[in-house]
């Protein structure tokens, strides 16, 4: 009888394939098989490419004469610890019984390329079409819909070349540079260094990201605090007073005067004095009283950077281990596919939505959580999201963002206490999209003194909206901050007295003050702002022609940028804080950033790194040929 052949990415995963197709199907040696199906595994990557001597065992000597080393047929070999697996894969692929071949990798560019590797390897049976399976989760109705909905594999053709030049490339660039650095300069590195012998590690993402750690450790380092002098007034009377903060205006005294800092401070102490005093006595005016209303929305759902990020600041965990624990909850069929860059749901997905709710009302037994579920029923919220922010289809490539899928309940109780507090954090940014704005009351007021102009303003939320399922910390920086009630009780007596104020009315002068401010240093990178900066890396680009034309592209992929710090770390170039995850370089590292920076300057710069990856996503999405962007690679050696 015909078979179907499912192939997936690790064991666990196609234990849930074969409970979602209700097989009975038999335990074997590396697969299951059914009298309709057999279901096997891949166990991660199978295959790799051949290291350079495997071309010419010569090449096993790093020589400058030999570089650059660009193949033009490659060289793909088994991992041996993996052999036996890819003979059972491989032995499967072959049968004459099988008349269907599904891919079912992880759904994305590196799932592709695996499993790409291992049907070039293998060489399936010639006569079974070969389909691919593409979910967004692993709920059992999705798995039967993938299956159900597999498009032929030559559709993903696109992906799968995008994937390859990714490797290649980084190939290329790893053996070729990193062989040529050490050459010249390791010597000069183990002596700097303090070594015995050095080999520098030089990658397209890696390189990059070291970059931008060593820029910003060297900006702090060489920064210098400066102590500048601010004006501030008391205004009122003795039962109910405010401050304002004195700023510099084309009508002031102190109009483009070399005493002054800023628009907003004096250089010394002694002339921020000299100017308050010859305010002493002068009459204020009210000449401005501006008072709005102000809403903000929930923000977008979580992507894999964002919730990465999240997850450093609030459990002081590595975006590795926030990985880990997502793909857990994923594969236990709690949350949608985690390695997305997408912060948006599809219009499919939105219109579907209540299936979600249902599934944590019912079944999700926290207590805070259904509190939140409680209202939204009480106060008839709206789950009609398809015309909000939260839907577009124009920003989703592979996936939608992560959400609860409403699904899986009968694991959680396995989870890990870190995996259960991550699994609420990705629920409340879910259920935060569907209560209203957050309002605030805000009143600036600009007062006059002898041409000389300060200004305050008040600003308080009174009604919380989505706030009450995030928290106040959501509330941006010049907002209030509930820390206590006395902050609270302090915030809107202030918004009480300015509310009295009337334009044009005299106010009383009780004093004027100094205070002390100084310039920052910019903060160094953590864990999770690093991954942030990387996604985002396309807008550190200075040419705004070149910055436009690769936006949206960042260095690295949401799924190889945990792995990027890791390898960083692993090879000492930076360390990583345990307790604060903040990231610093080592001075191996930044002896490397010197080499780099002084040889081959365009390996340290966010311009080539993300256009490279700019490119890799026109291969993918058909934009360009494959050979095109192959040759634009070869010519950089």
């Amino acid at each position: 009888m015909p078979k179907k052949l499912l192939i997936t990415e690790k064991p666990s995963v196609a234990m849930e394939f074969a409970k979602a197709l209700k097989i009975n199907a038999i335990r074997k040696n590396g697969y299951l098989e059914s009298e309709t199906w057999i279901i096997t595994w891949c166990v991660g990557h199978l295959v790799t490419m051949s290291y350079p001597e495997k071309y010419n065992e010569e090449l096993k000597k790093w020589r400058l004469e030999t570089l650059p080393f660009i193949p033009t047929d490659w060289k793909y070999e088994i991992i041996p610890a993996v052999q036996n697996q890819f003979n059972i894969v491989e032995s499967l692929l072959k049968r004459e019984d099988i008349e269907e071949i599904y891919n079912a990798g992880d759904s994305g560019r590196e799932g592709e390329y695996i499993q790409r590797l291992v049907f070039m390897m293998a060489k399936p049976n010639p006569n079974a079409v070969m389909k691919r399976v593409w979910i967004d989760s692993q709920t059992e109705e999705e798995i039967v819909r993938g299956i159900n909905e597999a498009k032929m594999l030559s559709e993903y053709d696109s992906l799968s070349d995008s994937a390859y030049l990714r490797a290649k490339e980084d190939y290329l660039i790893g053996i070729n540079f990193s062989r040529l650095l050490s050459i010249i300069y390791g010597r000069r590195v183990a002596k700097e260094a303090n070594l015995d012998k050095a080999s520098i590690s030089v990658g397209r993402v890696m390189t990059c990201v070291l970059g931008m750690i060593v820029q910003r450790e060297r900006e702090i380092r060489n920064f210098v605090k400066t102590k500048y002098y601010k004006v501030i007034g008391e205004f009122g009377d003795e039962q109910s007073s405010f401050k304002a903060e004195w700023k510099m205006t084309e009508n002031s005294k102190m109009y483009q005067s070399p005493k002054l800092y800023n628009e907003t401070g004096f250089k010394k102490e002694d002339d921020a004095k000299e100017f308050i005093t010859s305010l002493m006595g002068k009459q204020a005016n009210i000449v401005e009283v501006k008072k709005s209303k102000q809403k903000e929305n929930a923000p977008l759902l979580f992507n894999l950077a964002e919730i990465q990020n999240e997850c450093t600041k609030r459990f002081k965990i590595k975006p590795d281990e926030t990985l880990e624990s997502i793909q857990n909850l994923y594969e236990k069929k709690l949350v949608t596919y985690p390695r997305t860059d997408a912060r948006v749901l599809s219009t499919a997905v939105a219109k579907e939505i209540s299936k979600n709710l249902n599934g944590i009302s019912k079944n999700f037994k926290d207590e805070e959580i259904q509190g939140y579920l409680k209202k939204m029923v009480e106060e008839k919220y709206s789950t009609n999201l398809v015309k909000t922010k939260y839907v577009n289809d124009a920003k989703i490539t592979d996936h939608y963002a992560i959400i609860p899928t409403g699904q899986g309940y009968e694991n959680y109780d396995k989870l890990s206490d870190l995996q259960k507090q991550i699994y609420k954090v990705i629920v409340k940014r879910f259920l935060a999209i569907f209560y209203p704005p957050a309002e605030f009351n805000k009143i600036a007021v600009t007062i006059n003194v002898e041409n000389e102009v300060f200004n305050t303003s008040g600003k308080v939320c009174v009604k919380q909206g989505y706030l009450e399922v995030l928290g106040s910390s959501r509330v941006k920086s010049e907002e209030l901050k509930v820390k206590s009630d006395n902050e609270v009780k302090e915030t809107e007596n202030n918004i009480d007295i300015l509310n009295t104020l009337k334009k044009g009315e005299r106010i009383e002068v009780l004093n004027f003050e100094t205070k002390d401010s100084e310039t920052s240093p910019p903060t160094r990178y953590n864990s999770g702002s690093i991954i942030l900066a990387m996604e985002n890396a396309g807008k550190l680009i200075e040419d705004e022609e070149l910055r436009e034309q690769i936006k949206g592209a960042g260095i690295g992929t949401s799924a190889t940028r945990a792995e990027i710090m890791k390898k960083l770390e692993k090879i000492k170039y930076i360390e990583v804080n345990a307790k604060t995850q903040i990231i610093t370089p080592t001075n191996y590292g930044e002896i490397i950033y010197d080499v780099v920076a002084s040889s081959m300057p365009d390996m340290l710069n966010p311009k080539l790194t993300a256009s490279w990856e700019k490119g890799l996503d026109m291969v993918a999405k058909k934009e360009i040929p494959k050979e095109e962007f192959m040759r634009k690679t070869r010519n950089l050696y």
